[in-house]
Protein backbone atom coordinates (compact mmCIF):
# COMPACT_ATOMS: atom_id res chain seq x y z
CA UNK A 1 0.00 0.00 0.00
CA UNK A 2 1.20 3.35 -0.98
CA UNK A 3 2.05 6.04 1.67
CA UNK A 4 0.74 9.20 1.23
CA UNK A 5 3.73 11.91 1.69
CA UNK A 6 3.46 14.46 4.80
CA UNK A 7 4.33 17.75 4.82
CA UNK A 8 7.34 18.72 6.81
CA UNK A 9 7.15 19.23 10.06
CA UNK A 10 8.80 23.17 9.32
CA UNK A 11 6.26 23.59 6.47
CA UNK A 12 3.36 22.94 8.98
CA UNK A 13 4.88 25.07 11.83
CA UNK A 14 5.01 27.67 9.15
CA UNK A 15 1.47 27.32 7.73
CA UNK A 16 0.19 27.41 11.38
CA UNK A 17 2.14 30.61 11.81
CA UNK A 18 1.01 32.08 8.72
CA UNK A 19 -2.55 31.20 9.49
CA UNK A 20 -2.69 32.88 12.85
CA UNK A 21 -1.17 36.03 11.87
CA UNK A 22 -3.25 36.57 8.86
CA UNK A 23 -6.52 35.88 11.12
CA UNK A 24 -5.56 37.97 13.74
CA UNK A 25 -2.53 39.53 13.26
CA UNK A 26 -0.68 38.20 15.65
CA UNK A 27 2.42 35.58 15.86
CA UNK A 28 2.03 32.31 18.11
CA UNK A 29 4.22 32.82 21.25
CA UNK A 30 6.54 30.59 20.65
CA UNK A 31 7.71 32.60 17.50
CA UNK A 32 11.06 34.79 18.62
CA UNK A 33 10.29 38.29 18.60
CA UNK A 34 12.81 41.46 18.33
CA UNK A 35 12.48 42.69 21.88
CA UNK A 36 10.89 46.13 20.48
CA UNK A 37 7.83 44.33 19.35
CA UNK A 38 6.69 42.78 22.72
CA UNK A 39 2.88 43.23 23.68
CA UNK A 40 3.69 45.08 26.11
CA UNK A 41 5.17 48.01 24.63
CA UNK A 42 2.34 48.25 22.27
CA UNK A 43 0.06 50.73 24.82
CA UNK A 44 4.12 52.89 25.16
CA UNK A 45 4.79 52.99 21.49
CA UNK A 46 1.09 54.25 20.88
CA UNK A 47 2.19 57.27 23.19
CA UNK A 48 5.22 57.95 20.61
CA UNK A 49 4.56 61.19 18.96
CA UNK A 50 3.44 61.18 15.76
CA UNK A 51 0.05 60.10 13.57
CA UNK A 52 0.01 58.18 11.42
CA UNK A 53 0.88 55.05 13.49
CA UNK A 54 0.60 51.23 12.52
CA UNK A 55 -2.56 49.60 12.82
CA UNK A 56 -1.20 46.48 14.24
CA UNK A 57 2.12 47.67 16.61
CA UNK A 58 0.98 51.34 16.61
CA UNK A 59 4.45 52.54 15.79
CA UNK A 60 4.28 56.13 14.59
CA UNK A 61 4.86 56.30 10.94
CA UNK A 62 5.34 59.68 10.25
CA UNK A 63 7.30 62.81 12.13
CA UNK A 64 9.72 62.29 14.89
CA UNK A 65 8.84 59.41 16.27
CA UNK A 66 8.43 57.59 12.39
CA UNK A 67 12.01 58.52 12.24
CA UNK A 68 13.18 57.02 15.46
CA UNK A 69 11.48 53.77 14.37
CA UNK A 70 13.26 53.78 10.91
CA UNK A 71 16.65 54.48 12.16
CA UNK A 72 17.01 52.10 15.51
CA UNK A 73 13.95 49.13 14.91
CA UNK A 74 13.99 49.23 10.48
CA UNK A 75 10.41 49.71 10.31
CA UNK A 76 8.69 52.49 7.81
CA UNK A 77 5.38 51.98 6.02
CA UNK A 78 4.68 48.94 4.42
CA UNK A 79 4.15 48.88 0.29
CA UNK A 80 1.19 46.81 0.89
CA UNK A 81 -0.75 49.42 3.07
CA UNK A 82 1.22 52.51 4.23
CA UNK A 83 -1.07 52.28 7.63
CA UNK A 84 0.75 49.21 9.02
CA UNK A 85 4.53 48.59 9.00
CA UNK A 86 6.79 47.20 7.29
CA UNK A 87 6.95 44.04 9.65
CA UNK A 88 4.62 41.98 6.94
CA UNK A 89 7.66 41.64 4.54
CA UNK A 90 10.17 40.82 7.74
CA UNK A 91 7.91 38.14 8.30
CA UNK A 92 7.38 37.01 5.27
CA UNK A 93 11.23 36.86 4.95
CA UNK A 94 11.61 35.22 8.15
CA UNK A 95 9.13 32.74 7.47
CA UNK A 96 8.46 31.74 3.71
CA UNK A 97 5.26 30.17 2.89
CA UNK A 98 1.77 30.40 3.76
CA UNK A 99 -1.84 29.56 4.59
CA UNK A 100 -5.20 29.19 2.99
CA UNK A 101 -7.60 31.21 4.95
CA UNK A 102 -11.20 33.16 3.74
CA UNK A 103 -10.85 36.41 2.74
CA UNK A 104 -12.50 38.82 0.64
CA UNK A 105 -10.89 40.04 -3.05
CA UNK A 106 -11.62 43.43 -4.79
CA UNK A 107 -10.88 44.26 -8.42
CA UNK A 108 -11.21 47.80 -9.93
CA UNK A 109 -10.92 48.14 -13.42
CA UNK A 110 -11.11 50.87 -15.38
CA UNK A 111 -13.49 50.51 -18.17
CA UNK A 112 -12.80 51.84 -21.61
CA UNK A 113 -9.07 52.49 -21.11
CA UNK A 114 -8.08 51.47 -25.21
CA UNK A 115 -10.59 54.06 -26.42
CA UNK A 116 -9.08 56.83 -23.61
CA UNK A 117 -5.69 56.39 -24.64
CA UNK A 118 -6.23 56.83 -28.02
CA UNK A 119 -7.68 59.92 -27.32
CA UNK A 120 -5.20 61.73 -25.59
CA UNK A 121 -1.32 61.87 -24.69
CA UNK A 122 0.92 59.37 -23.17
CA UNK A 123 1.53 62.07 -20.54
CA UNK A 124 -2.51 62.57 -20.26
CA UNK A 125 -3.35 59.29 -20.13
CA UNK A 126 -0.52 58.31 -17.17
CA UNK A 127 -1.99 61.02 -15.30
CA UNK A 128 -5.05 60.00 -14.96
CA UNK A 129 -4.90 56.75 -14.41
CA UNK A 130 -2.34 57.67 -11.56
CA UNK A 131 -5.45 60.00 -10.37
CA UNK A 132 -7.48 56.52 -10.57
CA UNK A 133 -4.78 55.02 -8.56
CA UNK A 134 -4.49 57.49 -5.80
CA UNK A 135 -8.37 57.28 -5.36
CA UNK A 136 -8.68 53.93 -5.52
CA UNK A 137 -5.57 52.62 -3.03
CA UNK A 138 -6.71 55.82 -0.70
CA UNK A 139 -9.82 53.82 -0.18
CA UNK A 140 -8.49 50.44 0.26
CA UNK A 141 -5.72 51.82 2.62
CA UNK A 142 -8.53 53.73 4.78
CA UNK A 143 -10.61 50.02 4.74
CA UNK A 144 -7.47 47.83 5.62
CA UNK A 145 -7.08 46.52 2.92
CA UNK A 146 -3.47 45.19 1.78
CA UNK A 147 -2.93 46.39 -2.12
CA UNK A 148 -1.50 43.36 -4.03
CA UNK A 149 -0.85 45.11 -7.17
CA UNK A 150 -1.14 48.02 -9.75
CA UNK A 151 -1.36 46.43 -13.05
CA UNK A 152 -2.13 48.64 -16.10
CA UNK A 153 -5.94 49.69 -15.39
CA UNK A 154 -6.41 47.85 -12.51
CA UNK A 155 -5.91 47.88 -9.44
CA UNK A 156 -6.46 44.80 -6.70
CA UNK A 157 -6.67 44.43 -3.05
CA UNK A 158 -7.71 41.63 -0.24
CA UNK A 159 -9.10 42.01 3.09
CA UNK A 160 -8.11 39.72 5.69
CA UNK A 161 -9.40 39.23 9.22
CA UNK A 162 -6.45 39.49 11.19
CA UNK A 163 -6.00 43.29 9.35
CA UNK A 164 -9.78 44.10 7.94
CA UNK A 165 -11.22 42.44 10.92
CA UNK A 166 -14.23 39.56 10.97
CA UNK A 167 -16.19 41.53 8.83
CA UNK A 168 -14.25 41.60 5.82
CA UNK A 169 -16.90 40.23 3.32
CA UNK A 170 -18.74 44.15 4.22
CA UNK A 171 -15.87 46.19 4.28
CA UNK A 172 -14.76 45.06 0.71
CA UNK A 173 -18.49 45.43 -0.34
CA UNK A 174 -18.70 48.91 1.15
CA UNK A 175 -15.11 49.82 -0.53
CA UNK A 176 -15.89 48.69 -3.54
CA UNK A 177 -19.03 51.52 -3.47
CA UNK A 178 -16.74 54.18 -2.33
CA UNK A 179 -14.53 53.71 -5.10
CA UNK A 180 -17.21 54.11 -7.12
CA UNK A 181 -17.75 57.51 -5.59
CA UNK A 182 -14.23 59.05 -5.56
CA UNK A 183 -14.31 58.43 -8.86
CA UNK A 184 -17.26 60.58 -9.61
CA UNK A 185 -19.98 57.56 -10.39
CA UNK A 186 -22.54 59.15 -7.89
CA UNK A 187 -22.08 62.86 -9.59
CA UNK A 188 -24.93 64.39 -11.55
CA UNK A 189 -21.92 65.42 -14.12
CA UNK A 190 -20.76 61.53 -14.58
CA UNK A 191 -17.74 60.24 -13.29
CA UNK A 192 -14.21 61.67 -14.58
CA UNK A 193 -13.25 58.25 -15.54
CA UNK A 194 -15.40 55.26 -16.05
CA UNK A 195 -15.01 52.45 -13.70
CA UNK A 196 -16.35 48.76 -12.97
CA UNK A 197 -15.66 46.52 -9.28
CA UNK A 198 -15.98 42.66 -8.43
CA UNK A 199 -15.82 42.08 -5.00
CA UNK A 200 -16.08 37.95 -4.35
CA UNK A 201 -14.97 36.29 -0.59
CA UNK A 202 -14.10 32.66 -0.37
CA UNK A 203 -10.78 30.40 0.31
CA UNK A 204 -7.07 31.94 -0.86
CA UNK A 205 -3.86 31.12 -0.62
CA UNK A 206 -1.39 34.12 0.88
CA UNK A 207 1.76 33.86 1.34
CA UNK A 208 5.58 34.59 0.68
CA UNK A 209 6.86 34.57 -3.12
CA UNK A 210 9.57 34.75 -4.23
CA UNK A 211 11.18 35.31 -8.51
CA UNK A 212 14.37 33.92 -9.24
CA UNK A 213 16.97 36.14 -7.28
CA UNK A 214 14.28 39.03 -6.64
CA UNK A 215 12.42 40.41 -3.76
CA UNK A 216 10.19 38.05 -1.37
CA UNK A 217 6.17 39.33 -1.34
CA UNK A 218 3.23 38.67 -0.13
CA UNK A 219 0.83 37.51 -2.42
CA UNK A 220 -2.80 35.53 -2.96
CA UNK A 221 -3.25 32.89 -5.24
CA UNK A 222 -5.98 30.50 -6.19
CA UNK A 223 -9.49 29.96 -7.81
CA UNK A 224 -11.10 32.55 -6.20
CA UNK A 225 -8.74 35.42 -6.84
CA UNK A 226 -9.07 34.40 -10.32
CA UNK A 227 -13.04 34.64 -10.07
CA UNK A 228 -12.82 38.56 -8.35
CA UNK A 229 -10.42 39.32 -11.16
CA UNK A 230 -13.35 38.08 -14.15
CA UNK A 231 -16.04 39.93 -11.84
CA UNK A 232 -13.90 42.84 -11.94
CA UNK A 233 -13.86 42.86 -15.99
CA UNK A 234 -17.14 42.09 -16.45
CA UNK A 235 -18.17 44.91 -14.09
CA UNK A 236 -20.05 47.56 -16.05
CA UNK A 237 -19.12 51.41 -15.59
CA UNK A 238 -20.19 52.41 -12.62
CA UNK A 239 -21.24 48.92 -11.22
CA UNK A 240 -19.96 46.92 -8.30
CA UNK A 241 -20.66 43.25 -9.38
CA UNK A 242 -20.53 41.24 -5.73
CA UNK A 243 -20.63 37.22 -5.92
CA UNK A 244 -23.32 35.79 -3.85
CA UNK A 245 -21.29 34.51 -1.48
CA UNK A 246 -19.46 38.18 -0.76
CA UNK A 247 -23.35 39.49 -0.08
CA UNK A 248 -23.87 35.91 2.45
CA UNK A 249 -20.69 36.65 4.26
CA UNK A 250 -21.44 40.48 4.55
CA UNK A 251 -24.51 40.23 5.54
CA UNK A 252 -26.51 42.36 3.14
CA UNK A 253 -29.77 42.11 2.44
CA UNK A 254 -30.11 42.02 -1.51
CA UNK A 255 -33.22 44.70 -1.65
CA UNK A 256 -32.41 47.31 -4.65
CA UNK A 257 -29.90 44.80 -6.07
CA UNK A 258 -29.82 43.45 -9.48
CA UNK A 259 -28.82 39.72 -10.01
CA UNK A 260 -26.98 38.55 -12.02
CA UNK A 261 -26.00 35.20 -13.16
CA UNK A 262 -23.03 34.80 -14.69
CA UNK A 263 -20.42 32.58 -17.11
CA UNK A 264 -16.87 32.65 -15.88
CA UNK A 265 -13.91 31.29 -17.93
CA UNK A 266 -12.57 28.33 -16.66
CA UNK A 267 -15.50 27.36 -14.07
CA UNK A 268 -17.90 24.77 -15.25
CA UNK A 269 -20.78 26.24 -13.16
CA UNK A 270 -22.37 29.91 -13.14
CA UNK A 271 -21.36 32.17 -10.48
CA UNK A 272 -24.65 34.27 -9.17
CA UNK A 273 -23.47 37.62 -8.11
CA UNK A 274 -25.87 40.92 -7.06
CA UNK A 275 -24.65 43.86 -9.27
CA UNK A 276 -24.60 47.35 -6.76
CA UNK A 277 -24.53 50.98 -8.12
CA UNK A 278 -24.37 54.34 -6.56
CA UNK A 279 -26.62 56.93 -6.49
CA UNK A 280 -26.33 60.30 -7.66
CA UNK A 281 -26.24 63.10 -4.88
Amino acid sequence: MMETASKPDHDHKTEEIWRLYMTTGEVPDYVGQPWFKAKTLKSLFSHLPADPRCLICHYPLEGIGGKVSKLFFGLEPSPLNPYICNTCEIFARSYQGGTEVEMSLLFADVRGSTSLAEKMSPVNYSLLINRFYRAATKVLFNTHAMVEKLIGDAVNGFFVPGFAGPQHARIAVEAGAKILKATGHDSPGGPWIQVGVGVHTGVAYVGAVQAEGGAVTISVLGDEVNAAARLGSLAGPGELIASAAAIQAAGLATQGMQPRRLELKGRSEPMDAWVIRVQAE
